[in-house]
């Protein structure tokens, strides 16, 4: 059984991913019934893929260098003409693909492609985290890996071919867990104030009149019936004309009340609940709220702090992709017959790393000049 390679999508055959919203209910399984939890999480909730794709962009910027001079120019062309999968190119989508799939699935399996003529990589591969499982084996340091329908085994290539990164693992998920974890129950209420929400503009949102005609004595009570479908013609007509951009008076005889149905009455406040679920979930993903548009921190110092907190968490998924890269990189040197291997050179950050540097470069040159211009008057004196 090939798991890489084209096929299709597990969680996606009918029935595997039921459309209920309810299905955040239940407690997720291990399988691919798992992913479907989380790839519906992120497509309900977009605040949430805003922030994956965010930690993506802010984390891979890197390049790889060779410890070899001569075998740079290859390694960068490699670098940047890869093949990922079906329709991707270059080591930079390969690394927003992995990380993508590692934060929502919690575990990631990718192999190296080698031509067998030519004997050089001809592309990279990621396999479908929803149709495997991973489980030790004898060796307490091996990993095997099972499909989820049928519990075979998946026949891998040679292990200087493959890699396998796990996010957050433990003593009892050593497969890793997703980052999303414990985010499908906040999301079913967040997304049950949404659909209240909706509802409750359906019914006050469209403005509704309601007309009454009340006789005033008992010879108008006769033809009550009659007037009240003039009422009802006049009205009709006068909205109609109001539609094609004609203004139209309603005229009436009589005691005729004209109320806007559902105007007594007073929309829930929804700010507070919603902003206490999206703190939640965005404080799981670490993203600070300005980066998303949201104006949250009432102090610049609150959001420097917050900036600390993101590098943080950007560097340990940095530390994760790292030994992957680097054994890529290894392989296409090792391939052209190179016998150095490469280092993965991480870019900052953020700008403010930069700019604190730049200060401090600065501050340190004026104080060396205003020393040696200090030096230079004594001695002259």
């Amino acid at each position: 059984m090939r798991l890489f390679g084209k096929g299709k999508k597990k969680g996606a055959e009918k029935g595997a991913f039921p459309a209920e919203r309810t299905v955040f209910r239940l407690a997720p399984e291990y399988g691919g019934f798992e992913g479907s939890f989380y790839e519906a999480l992120r497509a309900e909730v977009p605040i949430l893929d805003a922030c994956f794709g965010k930690i993506e962009r802010l984390t891979n910027d890197f390049k790889l260098i060779s410890l070899d001079e001569e075998a740079q120019e290859g390694l960068d062309r490699f670098s940047r003409e890869v093949a990922v999968g079906v329709s991707g190119s270059s080591l930079m989508t390969f690394a927003d693909l992995y990380l993508d799939t590692l934060l929502t699935y919690g575990r990631v399996l990718g192999t190296v492609g080698i031509d067998r003529r030519s004997r050089r990589i001809k592309g990279i591969s990621i396999a479908d985290p929803t149709v495997f499982r991973a489980e030790r084996g004898d060796d307490p340091f091996e990993v095997r890996f099972r499909l989820v329908s049928g519990g075979r085994e998946i026949k891998l290539p040679p292990k200087e071919r493959w890699f396998y990164t796990t996010l957050n693992p433990s003593v009892k998920h050593p497969e890793g867990v997703s980052l999303l974890r414990g985010l499908p129950a906040l999301s079913e209420i967040l997304m049950r104030i949404y659909e209240c929400v909706g509802q409750n503009f359906d019914r006050a949102g469209n403005v509704r009149y309601a007309v009454t005609y009340k006789p005033a004595n008992e010879a108008e009570a006769a033809y009550a019936a009659e007037r009240a479908g003039q009422i009802a013609r006049e009205w009709s007509d006068g909205m109609a004309s109001a539609r094609n951009g004609t203004v139209k008076d309603f005229v009436a005889v009589g005691d005729v009340g004209i109320k806007v149905i559902g105007a007594d009455n007073r929309m829930l406040e929804t700010e507070i609940p919603v902003r206490q679920l999206l703190e939640q979930m965005i404080s799981k993903l670490s993203i600070p709220p300005f980066l998303l548009g949201l104006n949250w921190s009432s102090t610049e110092r609150m959001s420097s702090q917050q900036a600390d907190i993101l590098t943080s968490e950007l560097e340990y998924y940095r530390r994760l992709i790292t030994p992957v890269l680097k054994k890529i990189g290894d392989a296409y040197l090792r391939l052209c017959g190179y016998g150095c291997g490469c280092e993965v050179e991480w870019g900052n950050i953020n700008l403010q790393d930069e700019e604190a540097l730049a200060r401090a470069r600065l501050y340190n040159a004026q104080a060396a000049a205003l020393e040696e211009q200090k030096g230079g008057d004594s001695y002259g004196a």
